[in-house]
């Protein structure tokens, strides 16, 4: 594939070399002030250099980058968290353009098993009252967007099943590797499952992932709901 990054920060650049090792191109890098340029002038050369581009950049940019790229026809992976959707309606958006957009709150490989751990551990505390159900979780002082969107994600998981309130605390101090912890708390005794990321490896992985599973589709995807679809081709190419 050839790759457009927009945003070449530290999983900017992360995603780039993990890129590299799978035998893909980086055809075009996009910083922030190249996107401050007309979005038809970015969407020219989205067009010339890239068959999809993956966005690590930063949540104000968000918007401008979806348009640039779908007014290029290009598809996008958009890895940026803490972007407010509410009140814009990307799904028409891209709709018109015939775009292909791909987002999450996390693509990390491991959180997204995870998310399905959580969904299955909802089902199977529906309808025990004597457990409250919480959500915790922790970051470095630099992640700025509280609570975190896969919190966010956790709890709507929960919330499937569980028709009560699902508290979250959330933590930004120092230097603490992204950590999510759901539990179930009762008299008798108290269940947790933990997800701590050791580094942003997992993200890149799942967001070239991504990029492979969303060429040749049209639409707007949620990557934890694509996750399951994009296993299954995985592992079929494997066994072919």
């Amino acid at each position: 594939m050839r790759i457009a990054l927009i945003g070449h920060g530290a999983m900017g650049r992360l995603v780039e070399a993990r890129a590299l090792e799978e035998g893909h191109s980086v055809t075009l890098v996009l910083t922030s002030a190249d996107m401050l340029q007309r979005v038809d002038e970015v969407a020219e050369r989205l067009k010339e250099n890239a068959d999809v581009a993956i966005d690590f950049s930063v949540a104000d940019a968000v918007l401008n980058n979806i348009s640039a790229c779908m007014s290029a026809g290009v598809p996008l992976v958009e890895g940026t968290t803490g972007w407010n959707r509410a009140g814009v309606n990307i799904e028409r958006f891209v709709e018109k353009k015939q775009g292909a957009l791909l987002y999450g709150a996390n693509f990390s490989v491991g959180v997204n098993l995870f998310y399905r751990i959580i969904e299955r551990a909802g089902e199977l505390f529906k309808g025990l009252d004597d457990y409250a159900p919480f959500i915790e979780e922790a970051h470095h002082s630099r992640k700025k967007d509280a609570p975190s969107g896969t919190a966010l994600r956790l709890r709507e998981l929960l919330a499937a099943s569980i028709k009560r309130e699902i508290p979250v605390t959330s933590t930004r101090a120092g230097f603490i590797p992204g950590t999510h912890r759901v539990g179930f708390d009762s008299v008798a005794d108290q269940i947790t499952l933990t997800h701590t990321a050791r580094s942003r490896e997992g993200f890149a992985a799942g967001a070239l992932l991504g990029a492979r599973w969303l060429r040749g589709r049209a639409g707007v995807y949620e990557f934890s709901e694509a996750f399951d679809e994009i296993l299954k081709e995985r592992m079929m190419k494997k066994w072919l």
